[in-house]
């Protein structure tokens, strides 16, 4: 794949996945309509701003990767040649999702919305049947090796606090 036609599928693919999910959902469930704060407390408004923020950075810092150096899409119809492993994915194997719900859950404090707080729950639990039932072994089938041993040193959630890097 050329890359600006991978560049192009992840930006289309920017828009329709994530931006549904962390855009046009949460806009439906709340108007982005400032609420009560939870708990009384304005400070939980800036809790949701920097949950927000970094995952906005994070998420289109992880999409750019992808078409960069992985000759390829975030997309399971386009799928990369190469293995991401650099950027955010050298601190957690799923920083696209782990973005993504930081920036539904930003949201949700933000507009002091329990409903977009729940949703990004029901996100969350979606995101890890489609990792463990699809993406993984997927990955394992297309890179073996490779992916096993970035397994072995990266966690699926959860961030090393050191990047790690491929020898």
């Amino acid at each position: 794949m050329k890359k600006t036609v991978a560049v192009i599928g992840s930006l289309v693919f920017l828009v329709i996945a994530p931006g549904f999910v962390t855009g046009l959902i949460p806009w439906w469930l709340c108007q982005w309509q400032m609420k009560t704060p939870f708990f009384g407390f304005t400070f939980v408004r800036i809790v949701g701003v920097v949950l927000f923020v970094p995952g906005a950075i994070g998420l289109l810092d992880s999409f750019a990767r992808f078409p960069l150096q992985g000759l390829g899409t975030p997309s399971p119809v386009l799928p990369t040649k190469h293995l991401v492993v650099t950027g955010l994915y050298r601190y957690v194997r799923n920083p696209m999702y782990v973005a993504v719900a930081s920036l539904i859950f930003g949201q949700g404090l933000f507009f002091g919305s329990p409903r977009v707080l729940e949703y990004g729950c029901v996100v969350c639990l979606l995101f890890h049947l489609f990792v463990l039932l699809y993406e993984e072994p997927t990955l394992k089938a297309s890179f073996g090796e490779e992916y096993k041993t970035y397994c072995s040193y990266v966690r699926r959630w959860l961030p090393r606090l050191t990047p790690w890097k491929m020898d």
